[in-house]
């Protein structure tokens, strides 16, 4: 018997296994003569993140640039805090905004852009409180009357802000 295991990307699925008779003859079920073009992490989720910021009414690039800071666009990450996926999700937020699976690049990048939005309309507009609010809750904007103390969070706010200025398209 010749055995066969393929791994699976996504977390928590176990590997496929398969057995096949020595000698036996397995027909590949992929067509391997399909091209596929790589697309930079950046762009591979521009039609999801078009879509969330013409739903929410929020800049693209500021989901985009979120993105980018939380999770540098990989959608299976796990912070040491328990936040999941391309924006960084906490359980109990993706609940909050109706997201059954942090992994799922739509459902994340959707809930996470719902987020941004209430919290953009709390701040009327204001990009730095509303990224203060995102990275260190939104008590402690409100505790602190402004951009919290802590240095995770200013420094957060500041690599946000340089991605949003240095991604804008020329004039």
């Amino acid at each position: 018997m010749l055995l066969a295991a393929a791994m699976s990307s996504a977390p928590g699925l176990r590997p496929m296994i398969a057995l096949f008779p020595v000698g036996s003859v397995v027909k590949p079920m992929v067509d391997v003569s399909t091209e596929f073009e790589v697309v930079p992490a950046k762009k591979a989720y521009e039609d999801i993140i078009q879509e969330a910021a013409k739903t929410y009414n929020i800049d693209p690039a500021l989901i985009r640039a979120v993105m980018q800071a939380e999770s540098a666009f990989h959608p299976y990450v796990v912070s040491r805090a328990g936040a999941e996926g391309l924006m960084q999700l906490m359980p109990d937020l993706a609940d909050e905004m109706g997201v059954t699976d942090s992994f799922d690049p739509r459902e994340n990048i959707m809930g996470g852009a719902r987020y941004l939005k209430q919290l953009l309309d709390q701040h009327n507009g204001n990009i730095a409180l509303t990224l203060a609010s995102y990275n260190a809750g939104p008590g402690n904007v409100k505790r602190y009357g402004g951009v919290p103390p802590f240095k995770e969070t200013r420094t957060y706010v500041k690599k946000i802000k340089a991605i949003l200025k240095r991604d804008q398209p020329a004039d």
